[in-house]
Formats: C-alpha cells, sequence, structure tokens
C-alpha cells in the first residue's frame, strides 16, 4: 500500500524552470481515439512521446517553434507546426488511413505468415462504407430472452397438502424453473447515435432481473467502432476486433477456408495480445473478394463483467448489394451462479424490414429514446402467434401454458382471499418481531403496525423509551401513491413524550412529483452527516417542534426543482437527564446551550441534467442518464418575524458533478462545490454550515467527504470543495501476470477544500485496491485504501481505511 501511494504521489510531478507542456489528443478520420501514436520533433528525434490507450499525450518542451510528426500504424504520418511560448498548449491532431494500395504495402513482410491480419486489415479498411450504423434507418425488432435455473437437489423437500397452499408449485417446477420475456419493436436511427425505439408489443413471464438485451437503447454491439459502450454489462469499454486499435490489440489467425454459396468464407480465429485492455475472443467469418462479415462468434473474458460470470456475442449478417453488413440476427448467451442457483440466459434479437431511406420528421429524435404504451402489455395469444419471428420450444410452450394456468388461478377471488389470509393473520412473532400487517386488495391498501421489538428503544439520547408506530399506504392504479406514518415515543428517565405525523402523496409518478407534510415534536441532529465518532455526542442534539411542508417535481426533463418550508420551536437539552453508564467507555460531551427561539425557514433546491435520456413507459419513465455532468443550485433563508421567527440569513451554494467512462483507462467521478451565507443579520449555531470530519478505519463516499479530515469546523463565510475518485478497472493491474483472475481494480483519488473565514486549507490524495464479490444475489465490493493528507493548518498524516458497497441493481453502479 506504501509503493502504491509513493508511486501516485511522485506521479504528480512539477515541470522543469522554463519548461512548458504540449498536451492533446491524436484522433482518426472520425475523430475518434488514436491509441499508441507517436509524437517526436523532427530534428530531435529524443524528444518524443506516445499517446495512451485513448489517443492523450503530453510533451515538455522549452518555448520556442518546432515541427512535430505524427505517426501511427495504419495512418499516414502528418507534419505540425508548434509555436511554443511562456504557456502550456493543447492541440489535436488528425491523422487519415491511407489508401488501401498503402495498407498492402504495411503487410506485405506478413503476408505469408498471418493472412489473418491481412484479411482483417482489409475489412477494417472498408468498415466506414460497410458499417450499417453509418446510414439512417429504421428496422423491425423482435426479441426472446430466456432463462433456464438450476438448484443444488434437496436432501429432503417439504410436502404440503393443496389445501394449505392452493394453486402453488414447488420451487423445483417448470413454473419456477424459467423466465421469458417477449418485446416487438419498432427501432429508428440515424448517426452517430440518435435513436428511438416504439415498442408495439411487450410480455413477461416470471422476472427480468437476469435477462439481458430487453430493449436496444442501453447497448448496441456494434463491432465496426473502435469501442462498445456497455455500460449495463462491462465496467470498462470494450475494443473492437474490427478496427485499427483492435489491430493492434488483437492476434488474428486463419484457421478455415471454405466455400458456400459460390462465395469463399475465412473463418478467423481473434486472440487478444493482452487480457488487460483486451477483452474478447472467438472467431469473425469473413466473405472474400468483398471484405464483409459474414458472421461472428466472441466471447467475453470474465474479468469486467457487472453481474454475469460468462457472455457470448454471436451475429449474423446479410449483404444487400454487396455493400453494407446489415445484421439480422443477434444472439447473446450468458449466465451466473448463485449458491442458491444457476441461472443460464439467453437473448435472441431478429432484425428485417430494414428501410436506409427513412424520412424521419423534424425533431423526432430526443432526449425520449423510447417509448412503451400501456397497449403493447395487454397483447393476447392470437398476435404473438402471427407476429412471433422465433418459434418457442416444447419447453417454452409448456412453461407459458403454466405460466398462464397459474396467473388465472391466482386472480382468482378463492386464491386472493386464501393469500391475504394467511398475510393478515396475526402471530406471536409478528407481534414480537416482525410487526403486524393488514392488507385489502381491492382498495389496494396496506396498513401496518410495528413490532415490540421497533417499539422498545433501550438506548437514546434521552434515556430508554417506548415508540409505538403506524403506517399506510395505498397505491391507485395509475401509480399514485399516498405514505402516512405517525409514531409516538415515551421516554422513562425524562418522562418526555414525543412523536411525529409525516404525509406524502405522490401525485405525478412519471414526472416524480410528490408533496409532503410533518408535524413532530422530536430530538434534532444539527450536524447529521457528521463522522461516527461525532454524530453521537450529546451537543449535536436539540430539541424541535416543528411544522414541515414540502413539494418536489421534475419541471422539464433532467430540470428537477423542490421547495420546503419548515416552522419550528428549537430548544436546548440542558435540561435533560442522560444515561452516562457508556461514557467511560466511549466519550461524551454536553448539550448545546442556548435560548429557545423560533425559526422560520424556506429552502429552494434546483437541480439540471443536460440532455437526460429517459424511456417512457405507461406511468413512469426510466432515466439512463447523460453525458453532460449535473448542476445543482440550493438556497435557504431564515425569514426573519414569520410565525415569530428569531433568525434571519441567507445562504447559497451550488454543485457540480459527474461521472464518465475514461475510456479503456476506467470510471472517473468528480464533484465541485461552493457555498456560503450572502448575509447574516441572525444565525444561531444550529444553523451554521458545519464541514464533516472524517471517519477512523470507515472509508466515506469520497465524493462527499474527506478522509483525513480530523476537525469539525463551523463555517459561515465560502467554502470551496474538490473530489475527485478514478477506478481503472483493472486497466492497470491486469497488465501484471494473472492479476485479472482476481478481478482486483486500483482506485486513485482526492480531494481539496479552501474555508475562507479560518483560512483552513486542506489537500489529501487517496489509492486503494477494490473487488468485488457476490453477496446472495447482489454484489458486494470490499475496498482498502491509504490516504495521505496536509494542510496549512494540520500536519501530514497516513491513514488507512475500508469499505463496503453494494452494486445498485437498477442503473449498474456503484455509489462513487
Amino acid at each position: 500500500m506504501r509503493l502504491l501511494l509513493f508511486l501516485l504521489i511522485s506521479s504528480i510531478g512539477f515541470s522543469s524552470i522554463g519548461q512548458r507542456f504540449l498536451k492533446g489528443t491524436v484522433v482518426d478520420e472520425k475523430k475518434n481515439p488514436i491509441p499508441y501514436a507517436k509524437i517526436y520533433v523532427k530534428n530531435d528525434p529524443s524528444l518524443r512521446t506516445v499517446s495512451d490507450v485513448v489517443g492523450y499525450f503530453e510533451m515538455g518542451l522549452m518555448p520556442g517553434e518546432y515541427y512535430l510528426v505524427v505517426t501511427a500504424t495504419g495512418y499516414e504520418d502528418r507534419e505540425y507546426y508548434l509555436g511554443l511560448s511562456d504557456a502550456d498548449v493543447r492541440k489535436t491532431y488528425q491523422l487519415f488511413p491511407p489508401n488501401f494500395k498503402d495498407i498492402e504495402d504495411v503487410v506485405v513482410s506478413i503476408k505469408k505468415s498471418n493472412p489473418g491480419r491481412e484479411i482483417m486489415l482489409r475489412v477494417v479498411n472498408k468498415r466506414d462504407s460497410i458499417n450499417p450504423w453509418n446510414y439512417p434507418h429504421t428496422v423491425d425488432v423482435y426479441i426472446k430472452a430466456s432463462e433456464k435455473l438450476e438448484f443444488p437437489p434437496k436432501e429432503k423437500q417439504k410436502k404440503e397438502e393443496s389445501e394449505e397452499r392452493p394453486f402453488e408449485e414447488p420451487t423445483d417446477t417448470l413454473s419456477n424453473r424459467m423466465n421469458l420475456v417477449e418485446v416487438q419493436m419498432n427501432r429508428s436511427y440515424a448517426p452517430p447515435n440518435k435513436v428511438k425505439e416504439i415498442r408495439n408489443a411487450y410480455d413477461l413471464y416470471g422476472n427480468s432481473q437476469n435477462l439481458y438485451y430487453t430493449t436496444t437503447v442501453k447497448s448496441n454491439f456494434n463491432f465496426f467502432e473502435n469501442l462498445l459502450h456497455l455500460d449495463d454489462l462491462h465496467e470498462t469499454p470494450v475494443s473492437s476486433p474490427i478496427s485499427i486499435p483492435g489491430i493492434l490489440s488483437y492476434k488474428y489467425r486463419l484457421e478455415e477456408k471454405y466455400e458456400e454459396d459460390g462465395q469463399v468464407i475465412s473463418r478467423i480465429k481473434i486472440i487478444p495480445r493482452n487480457t488487460a485492455t483486451t477483452t474478447l475472443e472467438g472467431y469473425i467469418w469473413v466473405i472474400d473478394t468483398l471484405w464483409l462479415v459474414k458472421k461472428l462468434s466472441l466471447t467475453m473474458n470474465k474479468g469486467n463483467l457487472l453481474i454475469y460470470d460468462h457472455f457470448e456475442i454471436n451475429q449474423e449478417f446479410e449483404h444487400p448489394g454487396d455493400t453494407l453488413c446489415v445484421l439480422t440476427k443477434q444472439t447473446l448467451n450468458y449466465g451466473v451462479k448463485y449458491k442458491s442457483e444457476t441461472s443460464n440466459a439467453s437473448t435472441i434479437a431478429l432484425f428485417s424490414n430494414y428501410n436506409f431511406n427513412p424520412n424521419f420528421p423534424a425533431k423526432f429524435f430526443n432526449t425520449e429514446v423510447a417509448v412503451t404504451e400501456q397497449s403493447a402489455y395487454e397483447k393476447d395469444s392470437a398476435f404473438w402467434g402471427q407476429t412471433r419471428a422465433v418459434g418457442l420450444s416444447e419447453e417454452e410452450k409448456r412453461f407459458i401454458f403454466l405460466k398462464d394456468s397459474i396467473t388465472e388461478a391466482h386472480n382468482k377471488k378463492e386464491y386472493l382471499d386464501s393469500v391475504d389470509a394467511v398475510f393478515n393473520k396475526i402471530t406471536a412473532l409478528k407481534i414480537l418481531w416482525f410487526g403486524v400487517d393488514h392488507r385489502n386488495r381491492v382498495k389496494r391498501q396496506q396498513v401496518s403496525f410495528g413490532s415490540l421489538a421497533t417499539m422498545v428503544q433501550p438506548i437514546g439520547i434521552g434515556g430508554p423509551r417506548v415508540a409505538p408506530n403506524f403506517d399506510y399506504f395505498k397505491k391507485w392504479e395509475n401509480q399514485r401513491t399516498y405514505d402516512f406514518y405517525t409514531r409516538i415515543s415515551y421516554g422513562f428517565l425524562n418522562r418526555d413524550p414525543k412523536g411525529v405525523i409525516w404525509n406524502r402523496y405522490r401525485f405525478d409518478p412519471f414526472h416524480q412529483g410528490d408533496v409532503s407534510a410533518s408535524l413532530s415534536h422530536e430530538f434534532d441532529v444539527i450536524r447529521g452527516f457528521d463522522a461516527i465518532t461525532q454524530i453521537y455526542r450529546r451537543n449535536n442534539f436539540i430539541e424541535a417542534t416543528q411544522l414541515n411542508v414540502g413539494i418536489n417535481y421534475e419541471l422539464v426533463n433532467g430540470l428537477y426543482a423542490g421547495a420546503n418550508v419548515n416552522l419550528a420551536e428549537r430548544r436546548s437539552l440542558t435540561d435533560f437527564k442522560f444515561l452516562e453508564l457508556a461514557d467511560q467507555f466511549i466519550p461524551n460531551d454536553s448539550a448545546m446551550v442556548f435560548d429557545p427561539y423560533q425559526a422560520s425557514i424556506l429552502s429552494f433546491d434546483l437541480s439540471f441534467v443536460p440532455k437526460q435520456r429517459y424511456m417512457r413507459e405507461p406511468y413512469r419513465k426510466v432515466v439512463l442518464g447523460s453525458a453532460w455532468p449535473t448542476f445543482s443550485l440550493y438556497y435557504k433563508k431564515g425569514v426573519s418575524g414569520l410565525f415569530g421567527s428569531d433568525i434571519n440569513y441567507d445562504y447559497l451554494s451550488f454543485a457540480i458533478q459527474q461521472n464518465f467512462k475514461l475510456g479503456l483507462l476506467g470510471n472517473t467521478s468528480y464533484r465541485l462545490l461552493s457555498g456560503t451565507f450572502i448575509t447574516m443579520k441572525d444565525v444561531r449555531e444550529p444553523d451554521l454550515r458545519y464541514q464533516r470530519r472524517s471517519d477512523p478505519i470507515w472509508f466515506s463516499n469520497p465524493l462527499y467527504s474527506f478522509q483525513g479530515l480530523d476537525t469539525t469546523l463551523p463555517t459561515k463565510s465560502w467554502v470551496h470543495e474538490a473530489h475527485f475518485v478514478h477506478h481503472d478497472n483493472g486497466a492497470i493491474l491486469n497488465k501484471i501476470p494473472f492479476m485479472k483472475k482476481t478481478r482486483i481494480g486500483l482506485v486513485v483519488g482526492g480531494g481539496a477544500m479552501y474555508v475562507l473565514e479560518h483560512k483552513y486549507q486542506h489537500y489529501e490524495l487517496l489509492a486503494g485496491l477494490e473487488r468485488s464479490f457476490k453477496l446472495s444475489r447482489r454484489r458486494l465490493r470490499i475496498g482498502i485504501y491509504g490516504c495521505v493528507s496536509d494542510g496549512n493548518q494540520t500536519q501530514t498524516r497516513l491513514t488507512y481505511k475500508v469499505s463496503f458497497a453494494l452494486l445498485d441493481d437498477r442503473n449498474m453502479k456503484w455509489n462513487f
């Protein structure tokens, strides 16, 4: 760990006195990055550098005039003039592939020993013209995704009478060992990356948790591009073997030539040169003389797959006019093994009725990339019998029949009543531990009473308490919801009753519109996100009686707004009795001393994600993200005189946050934040802004906290923060032999903060190792980190931390 930290800090050097940097990127004719390009000074080749895997380079030069030569395998050399003054310069240098004759000259020396590479160079030379995604088009798509589950044999299987569990089957029957999705859609596409998917039919039998590629807008397996960005499948972009970078990253071996339908077909084996940067292996079939791809079968190495243990891509192409490689069939085979089950799945996608002369209306393509109307979910078996492009197997037919029969049986009133009777039955275990629930299916509502375990609170800020609670939930067919929660508590040490009543109504699920209101008399926390060693301290708690009303709504796509009104009376806990038994083991302090006061606070927040892409469902939207950062603005005002309010201030903060892929080098995230009190006519101590100090041992989210900050600072003036973290996803460590099999990745990052009123500076660098593990059906990531921190008012120190994080199954992202 010390070695990693040393290498990280050493890599951040300073240029020599007088020296300046030329920084830039080398790109191809389509402005895609060219890896490993060479850049050198024409009259002094000792001044040279090489671009990295995403085409980026840096070169230190003294001020002056230079002629630079830029060269890369498969491209024509180019010369550029550079005038360098007393400032760093950033440039973009573009290279172009030679004509086909030049490529022949390049490979003439290896024709006899490597005909597979020669054939692939010919395909790469034509890829821009044969790539169907370089042309606008529409196409009909049929998708069938199916999953088979295998369970370990049971030593004993408890037999239950049918009258006890009507209509139910054991878990090892066919209806519980398969899942299946069928989708029929029309897909429109225009280069470079405009897509719109209209789903006409969608049918799901079972659940779709492990089924992949049930929509075409998340991932596009276009091997005619340099990199495949499969964010919901793979941690890093995948280098394509049908590209100039691929020529450098893969070996090509001709294994067979045969004749089919009057054409000579070459079967070429794809072999990764280095599994650290190349992920695919398998075969590509090429039509000789035409140099068109007939089909391919490629397997992904396990290394950076997010969920699956194995993944295979098979594609078949047609060639209208012998000019295009038009995808007609795509089959994906994949699976994952858990402790209690093994999933083997397959997705077949058929593409038909291509139209390469579409007439798209103005503004047809926008941030709404997929649409599914309610009617798509209501198609019957007759519709599927006429439109289904792939026949069902006998096992799939029986599975659908069983699922339909079970669904019909489960919708009968007798069955629903029996299920509700079991659910609503009051038992001793529910009273003691789980809580008592009562569901009314007809009215789509449920009430819940807390268990005795949740009711009894032996440890608390004001001593032991008893707190019965009640919850009510209702959901309408249009997905609107209403939540109600109440809790009444009584403290025995101080004989103080407390409680809260909370309501929330989601009136617009599609735009995430909801309104909430609460009334409470409770303990309140001043520093709600402080370190675990500080948040429990008595000076972090006050007593507050408050009314809170808020509303949130998405005004337009990507623009979210919220408003909140808080009316409170705040009181000190100096007169409270506290349990002091643990003070000798866990240091504590005294409650904050202040006179009671009224506080009326208005707050507003805005966040904007430009060009946010989404899929529209009947009553909701599925957000797919954006290539742009998220811009946030927060304003809070303490209003003097409003309902007797004693405070008077204005606070403003704004933030920028983004997460993006840095080519093959991994995943980068950053967050910038600045905030200050604009006016401070009357600001009480509980209203100040506090900087969160670091936790011991625990590695907190580095985008929202620091790892080496040893103090909690109350602030009134400007505070500027910058956070950065980069996960290499194995791009560096995988270069070490056998390291890819360990699935260990390197993470580096850092942060800086400046507090104006204290003239306080803090900065830190961190590095660590991370690995993900299976945890039931989830993915758990465990990390070990070292952090070097320093500042103008602190001493340099080195700390070690650990973290645990779960992968979000919905967006396939970690929390940082």
